[in-house]
Protein backbone atom coordinates (compact mmCIF):
# COMPACT_ATOMS: atom_id res chain seq x y z
CA UNK A 1 0.00 0.00 0.00
CA UNK A 2 1.44 3.12 -0.96
CA UNK A 3 2.03 6.06 1.83
CA UNK A 4 -0.26 8.87 1.75
CA UNK A 5 1.52 12.50 0.63
CA UNK A 6 0.08 15.84 1.31
CA UNK A 7 1.71 18.96 -0.25
CA UNK A 8 2.64 22.03 1.43
CA UNK A 9 4.26 25.35 0.69
CA UNK A 10 7.53 26.37 2.27
CA UNK A 11 7.02 29.91 2.30
CA UNK A 12 3.39 29.74 4.62
CA UNK A 13 3.07 26.00 5.81
CA UNK A 14 -0.54 25.88 3.56
CA UNK A 15 -1.21 22.48 2.88
CA UNK A 16 -2.93 20.74 -0.11
CA UNK A 17 -4.08 17.83 -1.40
CA UNK A 18 -1.81 18.38 -4.52
CA UNK A 19 1.37 19.69 -6.14
CA UNK A 20 0.30 23.34 -7.99
CA UNK A 21 2.94 25.77 -9.22
CA UNK A 22 1.74 28.62 -6.89
CA UNK A 23 0.72 28.53 -3.78
CA UNK A 24 -3.24 29.17 -3.11
CA UNK A 25 -2.65 31.09 0.16
CA UNK A 26 0.91 33.06 -0.38
CA UNK A 27 0.68 33.09 -3.84
CA UNK A 28 4.23 32.03 -3.26
CA UNK A 29 5.63 30.45 -7.14
CA UNK A 30 7.47 27.06 -6.54
CA UNK A 31 7.61 26.55 -3.18
CA UNK A 32 5.08 23.97 -2.76
CA UNK A 33 6.74 19.87 -1.83
CA UNK A 34 5.38 16.73 -1.68
CA UNK A 35 5.90 15.10 2.50
CA UNK A 36 4.57 12.07 3.33
CA UNK A 37 1.40 12.40 5.51
CA UNK A 38 1.60 11.77 9.29
CA UNK A 39 -0.22 8.28 10.02
CA UNK A 40 -4.04 8.73 11.75
CA UNK A 41 -4.17 8.47 15.21
CA UNK A 42 -7.24 5.87 15.86
CA UNK A 43 -9.92 7.30 17.82
CA UNK A 44 -10.38 7.15 21.74
CA UNK A 45 -13.50 8.27 22.12
CA UNK A 46 -12.71 11.78 23.41
CA UNK A 47 -10.48 15.01 22.37
CA UNK A 48 -6.90 14.67 23.01
CA UNK A 49 -7.09 11.97 25.34
CA UNK A 50 -6.85 8.19 25.53
CA UNK A 51 -9.55 6.67 27.97
CA UNK A 52 -8.61 4.37 30.20
CA UNK A 53 -12.79 3.27 30.40
CA UNK A 54 -14.61 3.25 27.62
CA UNK A 55 -17.58 5.68 27.04
CA UNK A 56 -20.82 4.33 28.30
CA UNK A 57 -24.56 6.00 27.67
CA UNK A 58 -27.20 6.44 30.24
CA UNK A 59 -30.75 6.91 30.06
CA UNK A 60 -31.18 10.96 30.16
CA UNK A 61 -33.67 9.97 33.41
CA UNK A 62 -31.13 8.23 34.97
CA UNK A 63 -28.68 11.46 34.95
CA UNK A 64 -28.62 13.77 38.38
CA UNK A 65 -28.27 17.72 37.66
CA UNK A 66 -27.20 20.14 40.08
CA UNK A 67 -28.49 23.51 39.76
CA UNK A 68 -27.05 25.93 36.66
CA UNK A 69 -25.20 28.42 37.60
CA UNK A 70 -26.33 31.29 35.34
CA UNK A 71 -26.11 34.92 35.81
CA UNK A 72 -27.58 37.78 34.27
CA UNK A 73 -25.75 39.89 32.00
CA UNK A 74 -27.37 42.96 32.76
CA UNK A 75 -28.90 43.09 29.28
CA UNK A 76 -32.52 41.73 29.19
CA UNK A 77 -32.07 40.91 25.51
CA UNK A 78 -28.81 39.23 26.02
CA UNK A 79 -29.96 37.04 28.87
CA UNK A 80 -32.88 36.24 26.68
CA UNK A 81 -31.12 34.90 23.83
CA UNK A 82 -28.90 33.11 26.27
CA UNK A 83 -31.49 31.26 27.61
CA UNK A 84 -32.13 33.16 30.81
CA UNK A 85 -28.30 34.53 31.51
CA UNK A 86 -24.98 33.23 30.54
CA UNK A 87 -23.95 29.91 32.37
CA UNK A 88 -20.94 30.00 34.34
CA UNK A 89 -17.42 28.37 32.47
CA UNK A 90 -19.42 28.75 29.45
CA UNK A 91 -18.16 30.44 26.22
CA UNK A 92 -20.71 32.19 24.05
CA UNK A 93 -19.57 33.13 20.40
CA UNK A 94 -20.73 36.76 18.51
CA UNK A 95 -20.42 36.90 15.46
CA UNK A 96 -21.60 39.55 12.40
CA UNK A 97 -20.08 41.12 9.43
CA UNK A 98 -17.23 43.43 9.97
CA UNK A 99 -18.59 47.18 11.59
CA UNK A 100 -21.63 45.82 12.66
CA UNK A 101 -20.50 46.83 16.03
CA UNK A 102 -19.47 43.49 17.54
CA UNK A 103 -16.56 45.08 19.65
CA UNK A 104 -18.89 47.88 21.21
CA UNK A 105 -21.62 45.59 21.94
CA UNK A 106 -18.81 43.43 23.70
CA UNK A 107 -17.92 46.51 25.80
CA UNK A 108 -21.22 47.53 26.39
CA UNK A 109 -21.65 44.14 27.89
CA UNK A 110 -18.17 44.65 29.87
CA UNK A 111 -19.17 47.83 31.43
CA UNK A 112 -22.36 45.83 32.47
CA UNK A 113 -20.71 42.54 33.47
CA UNK A 114 -17.75 44.64 35.32
CA UNK A 115 -20.94 46.67 37.90
CA UNK A 116 -20.63 42.92 39.66
CA UNK A 117 -17.44 40.85 38.47
CA UNK A 118 -13.92 41.50 37.36
CA UNK A 119 -13.78 41.92 33.63
CA UNK A 120 -10.49 41.44 31.70
CA UNK A 121 -11.32 42.46 27.77
CA UNK A 122 -8.91 41.29 25.52
CA UNK A 123 -8.55 42.78 21.99
CA UNK A 124 -6.51 41.57 19.26
CA UNK A 125 -7.53 44.46 16.96
CA UNK A 126 -7.24 47.54 18.90
CA UNK A 127 -4.81 49.56 21.27
CA UNK A 128 -5.80 50.04 25.06
CA UNK A 129 -5.84 53.85 24.06
CA UNK A 130 -8.76 53.13 21.53
CA UNK A 131 -10.27 51.13 24.05
CA UNK A 132 -10.33 53.85 26.41
CA UNK A 133 -11.65 55.98 23.66
CA UNK A 134 -14.59 53.59 22.92
CA UNK A 135 -15.23 53.45 26.48
CA UNK A 136 -15.50 56.96 27.12
CA UNK A 137 -17.70 57.24 24.05
CA UNK A 138 -20.19 54.07 25.61
CA UNK A 139 -19.76 55.68 29.41
CA UNK A 140 -18.15 52.45 29.92
CA UNK A 141 -15.84 53.16 33.57
CA UNK A 142 -14.96 50.43 36.22
CA UNK A 143 -12.36 49.73 38.32
CA UNK A 144 -13.25 46.21 37.38
CA UNK A 145 -12.71 46.44 33.75
CA UNK A 146 -9.25 45.59 33.01
CA UNK A 147 -7.93 46.26 28.95
CA UNK A 148 -5.43 43.94 27.43
CA UNK A 149 -4.22 44.43 23.71
CA UNK A 150 -2.45 41.11 22.98
CA UNK A 151 -2.67 38.19 20.09
CA UNK A 152 -0.04 36.14 21.64
CA UNK A 153 -2.04 33.56 23.00
CA UNK A 154 0.52 32.71 26.01
CA UNK A 155 0.48 35.80 27.08
CA UNK A 156 -3.07 36.44 27.35
CA UNK A 157 -3.49 33.04 29.23
CA UNK A 158 -0.92 34.08 31.45
CA UNK A 159 -2.95 37.14 32.50
CA UNK A 160 -6.13 35.21 32.97
CA UNK A 161 -4.42 32.87 35.12
CA UNK A 162 -4.04 36.19 37.58
CA UNK A 163 -7.75 35.81 38.45
CA UNK A 164 -9.10 32.99 37.46
CA UNK A 165 -12.65 34.15 38.65
CA UNK A 166 -12.78 37.03 35.98
CA UNK A 167 -15.10 37.13 33.03
CA UNK A 168 -12.56 37.09 29.97
CA UNK A 169 -13.80 38.02 26.23
CA UNK A 170 -11.68 37.96 23.96
CA UNK A 171 -11.96 40.85 20.86
CA UNK A 172 -11.56 38.59 18.21
CA UNK A 173 -10.98 34.71 18.62
CA UNK A 174 -9.49 34.91 15.00
CA UNK A 175 -6.91 37.44 16.13
CA UNK A 176 -5.25 34.64 18.82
Amino acid sequence: MRAKTVFFCTECGNETPKWAGRCPACGAWNTIVEQTAPKAKKSTGSVGKSRAIPAKAFPLTAIEVTEEIRFSTGMGELDRVLGGGAVKGSLVLVGGAPGIGKSTLMLQICGTLCRENKVLYVSGEESVSQLKLRAQRLNVASENLFVLSETDLGSVMEEARRDSDALRPVDSIQTL
